[in-house]
Formats: structure tokens, C-alpha cells, sequence
């Protein structure tokens, strides 16, 4: 193969700061620093563009990929698209939702020689492998499908789509977390002082299992009663959450830090142990993996990527059923013994930086797409 710079166009009908935003500026990031001339398509007018621009990327204007919009302002869209990787030569198409998906099909024109831009897909969640006869058109044009765990992975063969066309991505954990700090400002602004802290890192959403977490922690303080809980996040069932934590008795223990960007390292620096119950929109589970850059130990149920990404009794502890008294039975293991806590989180912090580099990810796509456009 050759080592020509590739032409490629990331596309993303997400506005959010959320799931699959970060992954896909550090991917985009990691391609432009290789050479390779990369565009992003976002949906604007909120924080995934403002976090884009602020790390310098070029961005498609003119573009709103909002699922829900009028039959015109999609065709406004595609033609759009369509001018861009015309004028810009594109050699890969490269979507990241359904909805991006289904336009990157319909934008690609045909090229004197005949071909069109290559088309790729990652599915940062398995719901979005759909099983149908709509999509078995869609993933056959699909040059190469990602999965960012292994049960997307196996997802998307049992969909139909031949495993030469599906590759497995590890998540990547952002390096600043391995200069995370000692935590000492975030234990005063919480006067924390030296109790046993754990921290969780996940959006006030339905089915991030907050409610388990805190059921278990409520159960853990039997052993230690003096341990903390912060929950660093923010979300719609914040009030809802604020409303359990007082009728189980835990508002004494549990701290709400609200959402925290440029100090979670800090934040996971002052943590002896990390704990996350349910995969978010992005299934490679990017908050423990920060958590294990940090040198920080991860209790954790087995969704998403975590099987892959934890290994049990090592870098911490994956938690086999949803009873709360394995929950508590986990964190208590790991914050009883604080010699055992620091040697998983030190594997932890070697695990991430061998397995879970930016670098990594970046090859594995890189390869791929040489290998789609047999260059």
C-alpha cells in the first residue's frame, strides 16, 4: 500500500457534547495529524461544534443533519454534501449515526473513472444495528462497519453483515488523565478530608443505573460509614436522583459536583476507587477508561466495552448480576485494601496507555481505510 495522504469526511447528526463527540474529534484529530486531509459535518449550534472548533478542526458549513427536518432542508443537505465531496475529492465517507448514514449513500457522486467515495460506519452503541430488510441494502454499500465494543461486534454479523466488512475499535483514553494530580483540591472543595472516595462519571439519564449504584453504596457505608459518593455529571434525572439519595438517607454521603470538563482529572485524582453501572450512548465506556488513565481502580458491571476494558481482579472488579449487595461487595473490597486499591490502578494506568492509546484507534482505522480503497 501506498502512504498517500487520504481525502476523507467524518459526518455526525449529533449536536451534543455527549456519546460519540469526543471519540470522534480524537479520531479526527489523530487522521489530520498523520497528513490525511479530514472535514467534519456536525450538527451546529451547540458544544460538539464549539469543542471542534475550539481544537482547530475544519468544519462543513451549510450543513444541519438533524434527523427531524423538513423533506427540503435534507435535500439542502445532500446536495451540499454532495458539492463537498465533489469539490474536495473525497476518497472516504465516513458516518457516525443512522441518520448521517443513510445521507453519506446518497452524497457520494461518481467519478470519471466510475467509482464513488468509500463509505464507512461506526456504531458507537449496538441498539443502532438495526436487523432489517431496510438496512441489508445500507450495510452492503458499507465499505467497513467499526464496532466500539465486542457485543456490537457480534451485533452486527448477527445482523447479516459479513465479519470481513466489521472491525472492532478500542475506545481511547485521552493522555491528560495520566498526569491526573493528587486530588488534594477537589478533597477541600468537598471537605472530603481522608475518607474513602468514589466517584461516578455518567450522565442524569434513564438506564445509567444511578439507582443500583446508590443502592450499593448505601449498603457499603455498613462497612465503611465514613466513605463518599460523587456523582459528576448533569442530566434530566438529576432532580429525580437528588429525591432517592434523601429517601434512602445518603444526603450526608453523597455529593453532587454537577458537570465538571477541564478538572476531571482532578476530580478522578481524589477518587480511590471508580465506579460505573451502565454503558452511555457511547459503548466503549470513555469514562473508565479515564478513570484507568488516572491510576484509579473500576468496579463495573459487564456492559458495553467494560468486559474488554477492565479485567476482573486486576485493574478491578466487573460485577456479574444487578443486586446491590455485589455492588457494595466490590467497592468494599477494593477500598479495604488500599495497597491492593493502588496495584489495580497502576495496571489500570498501564493498561490504558498499551491497549487504549489515541494512537491505536487512529492505526486500526487508518489501515482500514487502505485497505477498502486499495491504497
Amino acid at each position: 500500500m501506498s502512504d498517500r495522504p487520504l481525502r476523507i469526511l467524518h459526518l455526525a447528526a449529533n449536536r451534543w457534547w455527549t456519546g460519540s463527540a469526543d471519540p470522534i474529534i480524537r479520531l479526527v484529530v489523530g487522521l489530520r495529524a498523520r497528513g490525511h486531509h479530514v472535514l467534519l459535518g456536525v450538527t451546529p449550534g451547540d458544544r460538539f461544534e464549539a469543542k471542534a472548533r475550539e481544537v482547530g478542526l475544519p468544519l462543513v458549513d451549510g450543513v444541519r443533519l438533524r434527523p427531524r427536518v423538513s423533506p427540503v432542508d435534507l435535500a439542502r443537505d445532500a446536495a451540499r454534501l454532495r458539492a463537498v465531496v465533489a469539490g474536495e475529492g473525497i476518497d472516504v465517507v465516513h458516518a457516525h449515526h443512522s441518520h448521517d448514514h443513510w445521507l453519506s449513500l446518497a452524497v457520494r457522486p461518481r467519478r470519471a473513472d466510475g467509482t464513488r467515495a468509500a463509505l464507512a460506519r461506526t456504531f458507537h452503541n449496538v441498539r443502532s444495528v438495526r436487523r432489517s430488510l431496510a438496512t441489508r441494502p445500507l450495510y452492503r454499500r458499507t465499505a467497513a462497519l467499526f464496532a466500539v465494543s465486542r457485543q456490537i461486534e457480534t451485533a452486527c454479523r448477527e445482523a447479516g453483515i459479513p465479519a470481513e466488512r466489521v472491525w472492532w475499535i478500542p475506545g481511547a483514553a485521552d493522555p491528560r488523565f495520566r498526569d491526573s494530580g493528587d486530588g488534594e483540591a477537589i478533597r477541600r472543595e468537598f471537605g472530603l478530608g481522608r475518607a474513602p472516595v468514589v466517584v461516578s462519571v455518567a450522565r442524569f439519564a434513564a438506564n445509567r443505573r444511578h439507582d443500583l449504584l446508590l443502592a450499593g453504596f448505601g449498603q457499603l457505608l455498613e462497612k465503611l460509614p465514613d466513605a463518599r459518593l460523587l456523582l459528576v455529571g448533569k442530566g434530566e434525572r438529576r432532580s429525580r436522583l437528588e429525591q432517592l439519595v434523601a429517601d434512602l438517607g445518603l444526603q450526608r454521603r453523597v455529593i453532587f459536583t454537577g458537570y465538571r470538563d477541564r478538572d476531571l482529572p482532578e476530580v478522578l485524582a481524589a477518587a480511590d476507587c471508580f465506579a460505573l453501572m451502565a454503558a452511555g450512548s457511547d459503548e466503549s465506556c470513555r469514562a473508565a477508561l479515564e478513570a484507568m488513565a488516572a491510576a484509579r481502580p473500576v468496579v463495573a458491571r459487564r456492559v458495553g466495552a467494560l468486559p474488554e476494558t477492565v479485567l476482573d481482579g486486576k485493574t478491578g472488579r466487573l460485577i456479574e448480576d444487578e443486586r446491590p449487595e455485589s455492588v457494595a461487595a466490590a467497592l468494599a473490597e477494593i477500598l479495604g485494601d488500599p495497597v491492593r486499591a493502588r496495584a489495580m490502578g497502576e495496571a489500570g494506568r498501564r493498561r490504558a496507555a498499551s491497549e487504549f492509546s489515541p494512537e491505536r484507534s487512529v492505526t486500526i482505522v487508518e489501515d482500514v481505510y487502505r485497505g477498502i480503497l486499495r491504497v
